[in-house]
């Protein structure tokens, strides 16, 4: 690999969704990452293929270890010592009993990054408790503030809790204090929660609902689909397209596409009348299809595009110019970076601990020690 981490090596205790997802992001550009499973993960001899459908899996390597033992947690420790990163996903105090925690992995390597994400954070009232994604993005606010006007909040696909808010703020923190490791030769904890990762995105909308411009109902507010001009309006085929000229500008182009600019039609920004606004520009969309809108809009500033499934969003011509996606499941690895780009592994996704004997090897175990560690149950694959 030649991508910007190709000298970072990663240690990711196997955690699901958000780790994954952070710590994938990292080995695309680059990035040595090593996956640690559980004995118990490891397939039968017979059926040892990894998940059809888990691109999470690929660009790792992984190993298997029972971590329960006192020997498991030494050749983890071990590992240690030749590592940038250590990541878990554990609720607080797991590690710590497991004999792995900040304690233990920093004290082996003091200039180690230990990234933690969970959904809650390692500290608060709810830190011990389950959760999942949308109970997240749920106590932050940001539920609460989308979904149409009289109607109930909408979940959001765990986008933004698990995706955003987790893994990539897991990867931008391990970052960080990578960047600080190098200089000050010393590692430190990062403490990340998926609250904390949704409360920060949605950081602008608390200013506005602060300052009395976002309205506490939802579907009346400017960007959650109550203003007429950022909005989504069904076609004449029953698909939808997104209409978003917020700019004075590119909404008198956009009335001019609709053949309503010379029309008696309320002020873009006159909130009591949006509802009549809204009407007359529903009844103007409603006469063509999605696509042969989204022809006449095309290259128009008008900031209008057409609501994409997921196939459509694959074939799309954008996103065919960018080479977004590289097949049905993988895309191509972002920011684009000029000089030492990332790109994606090659390494396809793996079973649980189909690497462990190449890990060890190159890691100094001898090939008596590994076929011991075997025999006594403490490692698999």
């Amino acid at each position: 690999m030649a991508g910007p981490l190709s000298d970072v090596r990663i240690l990711e205790l196997a955690g699901l969704g958000a780790l994954p997802y952070g710590s994938l992001r990292l080995a695309d550009m680059g990035a040595d990452v090593i996956r640690i499973d559980r004995v118990a993960e490891v397939p039968a001899s017979d059926d040892r293929t990894a998940k059809p459908y888990s691109s999470w899996d690929r660009g790792r390597r992984s190993i298997a270890v029972d971590l329960k033992s006192p020997a498991g947690v030494e050749t983890v420790l071990r590992l240690v010592d030749e590592a940038d990163v250590f990541l878990e996903a554990f609720r607080p105090g797991v590690t710590e009993r497991l004999g792995l925690g900040p304690e233990e992995v920093l004290g082996r390597k003091p200039d180690i990054v230990y990234g933690r994400l969970t959904g809650w954070g390692q500290t608060g009232r709810l830190a011990p408790t389950a959760g999942h994604s949308l109970n997240y993005e749920a106590i932050t606010g940001v539920i609460d503030a989308i979904g149409p006007k009289g109607g109930a909040p909408v979940p959001l696909l765990q986008i933004l809790g698990d995706f955003a808010g987790g893994g990539l703020t897991l990867a931008y923190g391990v970052m960080c204090a990578l960047w600080e490791a190098k200089r000050s030769g010393e590692g430190q904890v990062v403490d990340v929660a998926m609250t904390d990762g949704v409360a920060s995105i949605a950081s602008t909308f608390f200013g506005m609902a602060a300052s009395g411009f976002h309205r506490p109902e939802r579907g009346t507010n400017l960007f959650d689909g109550g203003a007429p001009f950022y909005a989504v309006y069904e076609c004449a085929d029953g698909k939808y397209l997104s209409v978003a000229p917020i700019e004075g500008h590119f909404y008198a182009r956009f009335l001019e596409h609709l053949g309503l600019a010379d029309t008696d039609l309320p002020a873009q920004y006159d909130r009591e009348r949006w509802p009549e606004l809204r009407e007359r520009i529903a009844s103007v969309l409603a006469t063509r299809t999605r696509d042969e809108w989204a022809t006449v809009f095309e290259t128009t500033d008008c900031c209008v595009a057409p609501v994409l499934t997921f196939d459509e969003a694959r074939v799309y011509g954008h996103h065919l110019d960018r080479g977004t996606f590289v097949d049905d499941t993988e895309l191509a690895v972002i920011p684009r970076l000029s000089r030492t780009p990332g790109e994606l592994t090659g390494r396809s996704p793996s079973w649980a601990g189909a690497d462990t004997d190449e890990v060890l090897l190159a890691a100094g175990w001898s090939t008596d020690e590994i076929a011991s560690l075997r025999a006594d149950g403490v490692i698999d694959g």
